[in-house]
């Protein structure tokens, strides 16, 4: 094998080893779960959004004593069936699951580190 032969496979096993680990560093990002828990508040905004990689995005103000700042919460979701349960609670009071998944590499699974699971609308 000559030496430019044996660098171009050097550099072929480079990418694959750098792509595979990746990818493998994007799974565990996604599969393991840093906390849970739920936020209840009123659905404010909801929307499909991004350049290259659309994703669903919201945001809920979370109730808080009268007089005082609301709190905004800021979450994604991945699941289209969940994303259109949402659309169909804009602007109603909601009580949602979250999972909150830190470090992941792109924003192309969402733009907040958490992500809705489930939404229940509170009467």
């Amino acid at each position: 094998m000559t030496t430019s032969k044996r660098i171009t496979f050097t550099l072929i096993g480079v990418a694959a080893a750098a792509l595979a680990l990746f990818c493998a560093y994007t799974w565990i990002a996604l599969s393991v779960t840093y906390s849970e828990g739920e936020r209840a508040g009123f659905l404010q905004k909801f929307s499909k959004r991004g350049w290259v990689c659309k994703t669903w995005e919201g945001e809920i103000m979370l109730t808080t004593l009268p007089g005082a700042v609301p709190e905004k919460f800021q979450f994604s979701v991945r699941d289209d069936a969940v994303a259109k349960q949402f659309l169909a609670a804009t602007g109603q009071r909601v009580l949602l699951s979250y999972a909150q998944h830190k470090g992941v590499p792109t924003d192309c699974f969402g733009e907040t580190e958490y992500y809705a699971e489930k939404v229940h609308i509170v009467p």
